[in-house]
């Protein structure tokens, strides 16, 4: 794992280039994740690389092969409050995703100095609402009917970490 700038249990990170952006819309438009996960245009996943607060990575396993990918926000906010925008993996029912998870967490804490890691996720997302408790996340709340997909109002969970949980 050579490529990667940060890897824990035969997962790895490493930035994503524009090459690699075919299999970043591909993997976000995928039925197993379209209903989960905010649908970018190449231009916004262009412009995320391009922004210096943003980590646009790709998520490769021990066989570097890209299993998914994610997008780490607010990597420099003075608050210290981090994040983690979106991660996705194509690869289902191998615990790529809790591996992945772990690994964010760690580089969040131990590499970005995070005080609070946090995220959201729909409502209808049980698995990864059961996979964020799991890791550590608390849920703060609901925030009601705040999308709009295909004409049907959907609410999403803010989740979060903060570091004496982590290290605690």
């Amino acid at each position: 794992m050579d490529n990667y700038f940060y890897s824990l249990n035969n997962i790895g990170v490493r930035n994503t280039k524009e090459a690699d952006l075919d299999f970043v819309l591909a993997a976000e438009r995928d039925r197993a994740n379209s209903p989960y996960v905010a649908q970018w245009s190449r231009e916004q996943h262009v412009s995320a690389l391009d922004d210096p607060d943003i980590l646009h990575v790709i998520i490769a396993d021990e066989s570097d092969k890209s299993v998914g990918y994610a997008i780490i926000a607010g990597v420099l906010s003075e608050t210290r409050s981090i994040e983690l925008k979106r991660i996705v993996i194509v690869d289902k029912g191998k615990g790529l995703g809790r591996k992945a998870l772990q690994l964010f967490i760690k580089m969040a804490f131990e590499k970005l100095k995070a005080h609070r890691l946090w995220l959201d996720v729909r409502e209808n997302n049980d698995r990864a609402r059961q996979l964020y408790r799991s890791a550590g996340f608390v849920e703060e709340g609901l925030i009601r009917d705040c999308l709009l997909i295909e004409d049907k109002f959907m609410s999403h969970y803010i989740m979060s970490i903060l570091e004496h949980e982590y290290k605690g």
